[in-house]
């Protein structure tokens, strides 16, 4: 030890130590592998404190014994080849998996080396041997994880894109092939945005990428996006994406995890169209049981129409027109034309409960809401004996809503207390129906009750569900409180079955009031003058019908709103009549349904001829339910009016499209 000490070079340090037997010692304890020294008949002249732990015995219970008593015959009887090869003073180096008895099997890496007393014969064996076991079972283990893993990736059904800090693709599943048809061959190593990213979002694509390498921060990062990629095909299809950093041993790396949309959006359309479907069938059967009482309401006005209209007739014929008193005649007009409103409103009023198109928010006005039901449906419970009472209370808020899907789902509650009333039987049998602002005025409550046998409280909890019914084969289809509550929700209302007055039901929608602030019996300046004419608006308008009584009173009417009108009887005859005229027309009335040219041929002249006249038509039809008619209107997006139509609605119509101030 005092040659250590005192030995200053450090060329001088290992041959002074070599001879220090302690050093020696603490050399071999020091290193992490087992090394042990063998004389030519594999008996143990050394072993270090690995071995020895690995062995599980003392240094002096070890030296002097042979290798098979240490370790076992089986284990010595593998080293018997070696030791030849070894006492020949051939070096040997090995690695595998080693059965140690007892201590079972281990992998090792061996390194055996001869060793010679100075110059002559070879005296024993130097073996160190490094235990690599629980290296190789985290190694198994990770590959077992990594193939794991693997196979999960492989079988996914998201389509999974691994990418790098360059925007390359780095690894593609099978249902990223399937996905967006690239074989995995052709994707590695080309740039993503080349692949799947359309035109418009690449920009943003690299943008976003460098900013999130630069500074860390990301939009889409961990979020879940639904958004248009591109197949090998150049088709477009939407899908779900959600980006996840992945970053491997420094290097950056993101698994963007996709899936296709396109039979998910297909089957959303397809339960659309199925629900859609449902809805007009209940609508339908609602319609079928109202249709003799609608045919009766008409009636009533018509006859009264008629009456009066033959009453004028004969007295301005026969009476001398000295003595005819303009009091009397005015006031038979106005008979003439209430009836005639009457008239009007019930046939829209059926007309929009059978019409099939999507919902359009507008302006509601929930008495006028109301009393339209009680028109509809009012012949057939009056000839049932049925009693309708409406508690309606005073300055209601208007709402915004579709008031075609308020109207079928009161008229759809009304229809459901009247099938009540009919199974009680009896005389004293009534519905009431009533509007009200609930407490703090943020909702619209509306009820229908009647006093019939009522629910009983073993199906309350199921009147909802779709295709329960309680009524006979033949009475309803089971859908129609089910479509109701739908339609109610999407306006963010509720349907409910409330308590009421025993016996009898009671169904109470509730609509929120979303920020309007407008109450009905306060219309808005802008309403108050409908029809007063004002200050004129002077321009030329082109009427195009072939009704020539529809032709005169339009005519009438535009010029008493101070316009200039030409007319014509079909699309054809418009065509000629515009290329004749010295200036385009403010604006075109026309019909849809027309021979020798119908209102879609006169668009589709005017879209290819003068697009700029199409800002300018609004088109007249008396056959809403049609249809080719509904196709057309959509299609075009151009303004319509129903007939009947009053003066105060062609002034309103030409207000709304011309932007003017206010005509008469």
């Amino acid at each position: 030890m005092n040659e250590l000490e005192t030995s200053g070079g450090a060329g001088e340090l290992l041959p002074a130590a070599a001879s220090d037997p302690e050093f020696l010692h603490a050399l071999f304890d020091s290193i992490p592998c087992r090394a042990v020294v063998l004389d030519r008949d594999a008996v143990f002249r050394y072993a270090n404190r690995e071995f020895l732990d690995f062995a599980g015995q003392a240094g002096d219970t070890v030296i002097g014994r042979s290798l098979g008593e240490v370790l076992g015959e089986a284990v010595a009887q593998s080293y018997a080849t070696l030791m030849e090869r070894l006492l020949a003073g051939e070096r040997v180096r090995r690695e595998g998996w080693a059965d140690y008895g007892p201590r079972g099997r281990r992998y090792v890496q061996e390194t055996l080396t001869p060793w010679r007393h100075g110059g002559g014969p070879v005296a024993g064996v130097i073996a160190i041997v490094r235990d690599m076991t629980d290296l190789k079972a985290n190694e198994a283990a990770l590959q077992a994880t990594e193939a794991y893993n693997a196979a999960i990736v492989s079988t996914a059904l998201d389509g999974i894109v691994v990418i790098g800090d360059e925007g390359t693709v780095v690894d593609y599943n099978p249902a990223a092939e399937a996905i967006f048809g690239y074989p995995k061959a052709e994707v590695i190593g080309r740039s993503i945005s080349d692949l799947i990213i359309p035109p418009e979002f690449r920009a943003a694509h690299a943008e976003g990428m460098k900013r999130y390498l630069t500074t860390g921060e990301s939009r889409i990062l961990g979020r879940r996006l639904q958004l248009e990629a591109l197949r090998a095909d150049s088709r477009r299809i939407p899908i779900e994406l959600a980006i996840t950093d992945v970053t491997r041993n420094g290097k950056p790396l993101f698994a963007a995890h996709m899936r296709d949309l396109t039979s998910e959006r297909e089957a959303s359309a397809e339960i659309e169209r199925q629900r859609e479907a449902l809805y007009q069938k209940e609508k339908l059967a609602a319609l079928g049981s109202l249709l003799a009482g609608v045919a009766h309401e008409l009636n009533n006005p018509l006859a009264i129409v008629l009456g009066q209209a033959t009453l004028l007739r004969e007295i301005l014929e026969e009476d001398d027109p000295a003595t005819l008193d303009a009091a009397a005649l005015a006031e038979r007009c106005a008979k003439i034309e209430n009836a005639a409103n009457r008239c009007g409103r019930i046939v829209k009023s059926f007309l929009a409960m059978a019409r099939q198109r999507k919902g359009e928010h507008q302006r509601v006005d929930i008495p006028e809401l109301l009393a339209d039901v009680v028109n509809l449906v009012g012949y057939n419970l009056r000839s049932s004996g049925v009693e309708v009472e409406t508690e309606i209370a005073p300055a209601l808020p208007v709402l915004i809503a579709d008031r075609d899907q308020l109207h079928q789902v009161i008229v759809n509650l009304v229809v459901n207390a009247h099938q009540a009333l009919d199974e009680k039987g009896g005389t004293d049998r009534r519905i009431r129906l009533k509007a009200a602002c609930v407490t703090g005025g943020d909702a619209i409550e509306i009820s229908v009750s009647d006093n019939g046998p009522g629910i009983p409280p073993a199906i309350r909890s199921r009147i909802f569900e779709p295709f329960f019914s309680t009524k006979p084969q033949g009475y309803g289809t089971g859908i129609g409180l089910a479509i109701s509550r739908g339609l109610v929700e999407t306006h963010g209302g509720t349907l409910e079955l409330g308590e009421g007055e025993a016996p009898g039901a009671t169904f109470l929608i509730r609509l929120p009031i979303a920020g309007i602030g407008e109450n009905v019996g306060e219309p808005a300046p802008a309403k108050a003058a409908r029809g007063k004419a004002p200050a004129p608006s002077r321009g030329t308008v082109l009427v195009v019908d072939d009704e020539k009584d529809i032709v005169e009173l339009l005519t009438d009417m535009l010029r008493q709103l101070d316009f200039e009108v030409v007319s014509t009887q079909s699309g054809k005859a418009a065509i000629a009549m515009l290329g004749a005229m010295t200036a385009p027309p403010d604006a075109i009335i026309c019909d849809i349904r027309m021979p020798d040219g119908d209102g879609p041929f006169f668009y589709g002249w005017l879209e290819a001829n003068h697009p700029e006249l199409l800002s300018r038509i609004v088109f007249l039809t008396g056959d809403s339910l049609g249809p080719s008619a509904s196709r057309f209107l959509a299609r075009s997006k151009s303004p319509s009016l129903e007939k009947p139509f009053s003066r105060a609605d062609i002034a309103t119509m030409l207000e709304d499209m011309m932007g003017r101030s206010r005509i008469g």
